[in-house]
């Protein structure tokens, strides 16, 4: 039988709204994007249906057998920062429609 894959969901709140996020994609090597794409992160409203995947900017190639990256790693305040980002660039989370893709910068801006 196979098993699905486990999707670890952190909670977050953006100026007193309830957001959920996961980690969508691990940094990897794309041979369609010459080279390196960054981690990207889905971001929904608690009462919302409508994601967000916000795709930051890709880092230096990691080292053979690192570990791959953890939601506990990213930083609060970074994702905090990126989901209001998000929101200025025009997601509206509580409406319905097509997930929605944005670029950030590093830190999420």
């Amino acid at each position: 039988m196979a098993h699905k894959k486990r999707s670890l969901e952190l909670d977050i709140e953006v100026d007193g709204e309830p957001y959920v996020w996961r980690v969508q994609r691990q940094p990897q090597w794309s041979s369609d994007a010459a080279g390196w794409r960054g981690m990207a992160i889905a971001v929904r409203h608690q009462d919302g249906q409508r994601e967000a995947v916000l795709e930051f900017p890709p880092a230096p190639a990691p080292r053979r057998g690192t570990p791959l990256l953890q939601p506990a790693q990213i930083p609060p305040h970074v994702v905090a920062k990126a989901i209001a980002s998000a929101i200025v660039a025009g997601w509206d989370p509580l409406s319905r429609g097509k997930t929605v893709a944005i670029v950030l910068d590093a830190t999420g801006g």
